[in-house]
């Protein structure tokens, strides 16, 4: 079985990457993988304390996006992923370490597991990496409005950044990447930029795929 193209959508939080992954979805009739958000039963306790929810917090999402990985890889559909189960370990769980709200006993072994984990899943054939910096994510973080993300301060998401243009450096050694820095290159809507990257996408991947009616993005 030949597989489907598969793209995930990376970058921080607030830089557009649910409804970029809505959108593409819908124009090119991909399937869609959503980040578990909505329904994760720890994101509001971790914002509230994340010294004491971190770890469960990464686990929650590791196990969330390796259950999805696996049905990507098997699947001769294509798919869009919000968010790479990549992100959880080079950004978050480490930058948590880092500041001191993961201790490194977690950290250790929350990286182990990742570690066997990963090894099992396809890479995506493409990341399509969402930029954007601090001030603006941050405008987005308030414009939307979750109540979850009121305790977001801008020096976490400084700190995230950092950490993904060091992941950046890393990812780019091992899969493709295509980097477009939302501050400059506007994708709401149907603007220039938008067009021209649904046209990349079908240069990439020519296959048209008429999906069951359950596959196809809401």
């Amino acid at each position: 079985m030949e597989p489907g193209y598969f793209l995930a959508i990376a970058g921080n939080i607030g830089a557009g990457k649910t409804e970029l992954t809505r959108r593409l979805s819908e124009e090119l009739g991909w399937v869609a993988y959503y980040e578990p958000v909505f329904h994760n039963p720890y994101l509001d306790a971790f914002y509230a304390d994340m010294p004491r929810w971190s770890f469960h917090l990464q686990i929650y999402f590791l196990s969330e996006r390796f259950k999805a990985q696996v049905e990507i890889g098997r699947s001769a559909l294509p798919f869009i992923q919000d968010r790479t189960i990549y992100e959880d370990a080079e950004i978050f769980a480490r930058t948590l370490c880092e500041q001191g709200s993961m201790t490194e006993v977690d950290h250790s072994n929350y990286t182990a597991l990742f570690a066997i984990l990963v090894s099992y899943l396809r890479k995506p054939d493409l990341i399509l990496y969402l930029k954007a910096s601090p001030e603006a994510l941050m405008s987005r973080i308030v414009r939307r409005g979750r109540e979850s993300e009121r305790g977001i301060g801008i020096d976490y998401i400084t700190r995230l950044n950092v950490a993904y243009d060091r992941w950046m450096e890393r990812a780019r050694h091992e899969m493709e990447v295509l980097e477009i820095d939302t501050d400059h290159v506007a994708l709401q809507g149907e603007t220039p930029a938008f067009r021209r990257l649904v046209e990349d996408l079908k240069r990439r991947y020519p296959r048209q795929v008429e999906l069951p009616l359950e596959d196809r993005a809401d």
